[in-house]
């Protein structure tokens, strides 16, 4: 791929150019057209820009050191928007804090990143007890969004633009360190395998603390698109949105695909999505087919990723029906290759780990040595790119039709409705209380979530009604075990530790 090569947009040339620029230049879209939908109207990529400038004006008006980081805990109003761009202007990194956390994942975040301001809504800074954090918090309301802004910033690609907080198989979230590069070059990948189009409107569910809720921002205003941002609570909200906003794509998980599968959509409403495109698990062939049966125009794109390297590979959706298996191949400018234990490069259909190498791999773990050590480490001698690649830990088989699909994962990750939940986490909030002496979380198989959480813990079984209660108060919903079980001792290896591996052969839905 070189700077020659063109994507088309409703008959408009638009260059595809693998030259990576600063994030808040991100918006090309032409001044007058429309780059984000919401309740309160239409804003255009003019007035876009506006806000952008002005809210890094404020920003840099606050009395922080270049590279300082910013965090915003924020539902997806027009400020939570702007900032991801805002804050890159104005020399500072963003963390955006998922909306539906509490106190005390909140307070993790905002601490690890050493964050020196919380943009945020009164009501939720109400939650937050003394001492939870130490950044100043000011109230979104205070950002200015119109007054005399900062230019276009000339940063280095390569510098820090946002740290992604996403949990491991162990412990507390981490936070993964993206440039300017990481987001330009993702933007520009996923407008181009998706021919995104100027007449295009997407509607923006997925968090936008997640990277590819983020880069629907990105990728949307990079093919000069239009963005819906969505907080719902019922699928019905969703069909609601489709049709007031004129929406053509929507990204989604399967559990999500699921819910809107056995919704009721009108005809003309269903016939406007002309792309859905999956990450966050696996879609079957029958949720594949509820898809296609109820909307058929629409091209169904199911794509793998991480957020250490954003995305790897998307399936071509003339692909899906005949191979509904696979993971596809990998995306503009990623290198997904297969990896023997020994370092060679797998043959076809032999099982390697999957290691993504190229500019789309992240920086590492911010504050985090031993971890980015792991699973950031040098490309294979075979590959095409040089320096550091992600090794994912999964297990995949590339056909000898050049797909990829999926085998196993090698940790102990939570996937459920799309986020991926660290057991560690769920295990130390359960233990919290005193309720259990012991607990080990587990995912199982479940239609609706794609996995489920399931608690076994020793103590007594009269203490879970009390336990549940405090963790509505303590965890998010999709982070609340679904289901218990209880023991007088849990199972322990020769070296006295917890044996996972037993309890999970043990466990009967």
């Amino acid at each position: 791929m070189n700077s020659a090569t063109i994507l088309r947009y409703s008959g408009a040339m638009v260059p595809l150019d693998p030259m990576p620029q600063p994030i808040d230049r991100v918006a090309r879209g032409r001044p007058g057209d429309v780059a984000l939908v919401d309740r309160a109207g239409e804003i255009t990529f003019a007035e876009l820009e506006t806000m952008v400038a002005a809210a890094a004006a404020w920003l840099a008006g606050q009395g922080l050191a270049p590279g300082d980081r910013i965090a915003t805990w924020l539902p997806k109003t027009r400020i939570a928007c702007v900032m991801p761009l805002a804050a890159a202007r104005a020399g500072l990194v963003h963390v955006p804090v998922n909306p539906l956390l509490r106190r005390a994942q909140v307070a993790h975040i905002v601490g690890h990143s050493e964050a020196r301001l919380l943009v945020t809504q009164p009501a939720r800074a109400a939650t937050l007890a003394a001492g939870d954090v130490s950044a100043r918090i000011a109230d979104e309301a205070e950002i200015a969004t119109t007054s005399q802004g900062l230019p276009p910033s000339d940063a280095d690609p390569d510098t820090l633009a946002a740290i992604l907080y996403t949990s491991g198989s162990t412990g507390l979230p981490k936070g993964v360190m993206l440039s300017h590069a990481n987001l330009w070059l993702g933007a520009v990948s996923v407008a181009h395998y998706l021919t995104l189009t100027l007449d295009d409107r997407v509607l923006g569910v997925l968090p936008l603390s997640f990277d590819y809720g983020q880069n629907q921002l990105f990728s949307t205003w990079y093919a000069g698109a239009a963005v819906a941002p969505l907080d719902y609570l019922t699928p019905r909200d969703v069909v609601k949105a489709v049709e007031r906003t004129g929406a053509t794509t929507l990204a989604g998980v399967p559990p999500l695909w699921l819910q809107l599968a056995e919704a009721e959509w009108p005809t003309e409403t269903a016939a406007r999505l002309r792309r859905l495109t999956n990450s966050g698990g696996a879609l079957t062939p029958r949720l594949v087919a509820a898809l296609r049966s109820r909307f058929p125009q629409a091209a169904l794109y199911p794509m793998y990723g991480l957020t250490e390297a954003f995305r790897s590979t998307y399936l071509d959706p003339a692909l899906v029906d005949a191979h509904p298996d696979a993971m596809g191949r990998a995306i503009p400018f990623a290198e997904v290759l297969v990896v023997r234990p020994d370092g060679s490069r797998a043959a076809a259909g032999e099982a390697g780990e999957l290691v993504h190498a190229g500019p789309l791999v992240a920086q590492g773990y911010w504050h985090d040595e031993e971890r980015t050590a792991c699973r950031f480490r040098p490309a294979p001698a075979f590959a095409t790119s040089s320096g550091q690649a992600v090794w994912s830990g999964d297990t995949v088989v590339e056909g000898a039709d050049g797909l990829l699909r999926f085998v196993g994962r090698d940790d102990e990750m939570i996937k459920s409705a799309g986020n991926r939940i660290s057991p560690g986490e769920v295990e130390a909030a359960v233990l919290a209380g005193g309720e259990a002496r012991e607990a080990v979380a587990i995912g199982v198989a479940d239609e609706r979530l794609g996995q489920a959480i399931l608690v076994v813990a020793a103590g007594d079984a009269a203490s879970e009604p009390a336990l549940r209660a405090r963790l509505r108060t303590e965890l998010p919903s999709f982070l609340q075990p679904a289901r218990y079980q209880w023991r007088d001792a849990l199972p322990r290896n020769a070296n006295g530790k917890l044996d996972r591996a037993a309890i999970r052969a043990e466990v009967a839905w």
